[in-house]
C-alpha cells in the first residue's frame, strides 16, 4: 500500500519534471551558446514576482489570472532585457544580474507583512513538485507542445526578441510547477555535462541526465523524507558530473609562440 501511494505521488511530479525538461534542455543549450547563463534565473525570478503580485491582489493561486500575471511579468522582463542587450551589450550579464536582484528583493518587500510570506517565497524558490496534481499539468503540456514546435521549426530564425519571449513563456509555467532552483538546474546542468560530446549525442544524453536526475531525486526524497526540489538538484548535478567525467575531453590547446592553437 505504501509503495502504491508513493507511486501515485511521484508519477505526476515526474511528469511535471519531464515537461519542464522538454523545453528547458534545448533552451539551455541556446543560453550556454549565447553566453547569458543567468538570464534564466532573472526571468524565473521576474515570473515569480508576477505570481507574488497576483497573490497580493488575492487572486486564486490556481486560476488563470495568476498565470497571466506571471506571464506578463516574464514577457516584460524579456522585452526589457532585449532592449538592454541592444543598448549596452557589453554589460548584458551584469544587467541580467541587476534584474534578478531587483525582482528577488521586490518579492521580499511585497510579502514583508504577510504572515505566510516566507513560506510562499520558499515554495516559489524550491518548488513543491512532489505535490503537483495531474490537472495542473494540462496547461503546461499545451504550452510545451507549442514552444517545442516553435523551437523545432524556427530555431535558427528566432530574433533576439523572439528568443527572449519564447524563453519567458517557457519559464513562466515551469517556475510554478518546480520552482526557481529546478528551473535553473534543468536549463544549465544537462547542457554543461554534455558540451564535449558529439553534436548528435548531446540532446538525447542531456534529456537522459535530466529524466534520471528527476526520478532519482523524487524517489530518494520520499524514502528519506527530504525536500524534493533540493534533492533533485543534487541528484541531477551529481549525475551530470559523472557523465561529464566519463565523456570525451576537450582537445588540449597547444602552446605556440605568440598564443595557443
Amino acid at each position: 500500500m505504501t509503495a502504491s501511494i508513493d507511486l501515485m505521488i511521484i508519477l505526476p511530479a515526474l511528469l511535471a519534471g519531464l515537461l519542464v525538461l522538454v523545453t528547458h534542455v534545448p533552451l539551455g543549450a541556446q543560453v550556454l551558446k549565447r553566453g547569458i547563463v543567468f538570464i534564466d534565473l532573472a526571468i524565473a525570478q521576474i515570473a515569480a514576482l508576477g505570481v507574488i503580485i497576483a497573490g497580493v491582489g488575492e487572486l486564486d493561486p490556481q486560476g488563470w489570472a495568476v498565470q497571466g500575471a506571471a506571464a506578463a511579468a516574464a514577457l516584460l522582463g524579456a522585452v526589457l532585457l532585449t532592449w538592454t542587450e541592444k543598448r549596452w551589450p557589453e554589460v548584458q550579464e551584469a544587467q541580467i544580474g541587476v534584474m534578478f536582484i531587483l525582482a528577488a528583493t521586490g518579492g521580499l518587500l511585497l510579502v514583508a507583512h504577510n504572515p505566510h510570506g516566507g513560506e510562499h517565497l520558499q515554495d516559489l524558490l524550491a518548488g513543491q513538485i512532489l505535490w503537483v496534481r495531474y490537472e495542473q499539468l494540462l496547461a503546461p503540456a499545451v504550452g510545451t507542445v507549442i514552444i517545442s514546435a516553435v523551437l523545432y521549426f524556427f530555431q535558427h530564425r528566432l530574433s533576439r526578441l523572439g528568443f527572449y519571449l519564447i524563453f519567458a513563456l517557457a519559464v513562466t509555467a515551469s517556475v510554478q510547477l518546480v520552482g526557481v532552483y529546478l528551473v535553473f538546474t534543468s536549463l544549465i546542468v544537462p547542457g554543461l555535462a554534455v558540451r564535449h560530446y558529439g553534436a548528435g549525442r548531446r540532446l538525447p544524453l542531456a534529456y537522459l541526465i535530466g529524466a534520471v536526475g528527476y526520478a532519482a531525486g523524487l524517489i530518494l526524497s520520499t524514502l528519506l523524507d527530504l525536500p524534493s526540489g533540493a534533492l533533485i538538484v543534487w541528484c541531477l548535478t551529481a549525475l551530470a558530473v559523472l557523465v561529464y567525467a566519463l565523456g570525451p575531453k576537450p582537445a588540449a590547446s597547444v602552446r605556440v609562440p605568440g598564443g595557443h592553437v
